[in-house]
């Protein structure tokens, strides 16, 4: 039986997405209370990327997805980010030409001066890293240091819902633990996180709920507080395998 998130947030239902005529996602149904770290994860081409990808309007689907009542059929990834859902990309996705903190700034253009200023020197303050590097361009940080920004990026936002792709890619282990920590903050303080992420023991350490995609259908939905879960998540893997039982 399907566990409900305590008052959604999120709600995806019978969604099917894929690029062009590769169909990828088939029927996923998934949810995401109000302030509520949910894991979602899977072998690599399970679909999870396309999951977020569609959800925060960057592909086309059908099925139902509703944020916070509103139903996102139609929704540009602007009007998403505007009603307070925000996708994080996997990858370095800053603009390294500018100024660490020209990008922060740009994430936040639509807002007025003072308060786009104010929500900058606010993310700056969660990561020293790039603080110190703030008048320097994105090209002269590291490639961990770059991942940080773009996380930065979707924080400066203040969202209701933040979509995390792979934060844990090409980071070290200190900067992994930093992200992570930042996610605990953010849930604490009321915000929704989906995070997509290959470090299983980490994710599951922080999330409420799990959800195991695998060729592009969900196989498990569960809390992580269930002892069994390991042996679960193993389980779902393998019966979706290919030639699986």
């Amino acid at each position: 039986m399907p566990i409900s998130a305590a008052e959604p947030l999120l709600q995806v239902a019978g969604l099917a997405s894929g690029y062009g005529k590769i169909a990828v996602l088939r029927a996923v149904d998934l949810t995401v209370g109000a302030g509520e770290v949910v894991a979602l994860l899977g072998p690599n081409g399970a679909g999870k990327t396309t999951l977020l990808r569609a959800v925060s309007g960057l592909l086309p689907w059908s099925g139902s997805v509703r944020f916070a009542g509103r139903d996102l059929s139609g929704s540009s990834a602007r009007d998403t980010v505007q009603a307070g859902l925000v996708h994080v990309i996997e990858g370095h996705r800053v603009f390294t030409q500018l100024a660490v903190a020209d990008n922060l700034l740009l994430a936040a253009y639509d807002l007025p001066r003072g308060e786009r200023t104010a929500r900058v020197e606010e993310v700056l303050e969660l990561f020293p890293e790039i603080a110190a590097k703030r008048h320097e361009r994105a090209a002269a940080l590291s490639g961990g240091q770059q991942q940080i920004l773009a996380v930065a990026q979707g924080l400066v936002r203040r969202p209701r819902l933040l979509m995390l792709d792979e934060p844990s890619a090409g980071l070290s282990p200190v900067l992994v633990d930093r992200v992570l920590v930042v996610v605990k903050r953010l849930r604490d303080a009321g915000t929704a996180v989906l995070l997509v992420e290959q470090l299983i023991e980490k994710a599951l350490a922080l999330a409420d709920r799990v959800y195991a995609l695998a060729r592009g259908s969900i196989v498990l939905e569960a809390r992580t507080s269930e002892p069994d879960l390991p042996l679960r998540l193993e389980q779902a893997y393998l019966a979706a395998a290919p030639g699986g039982d």
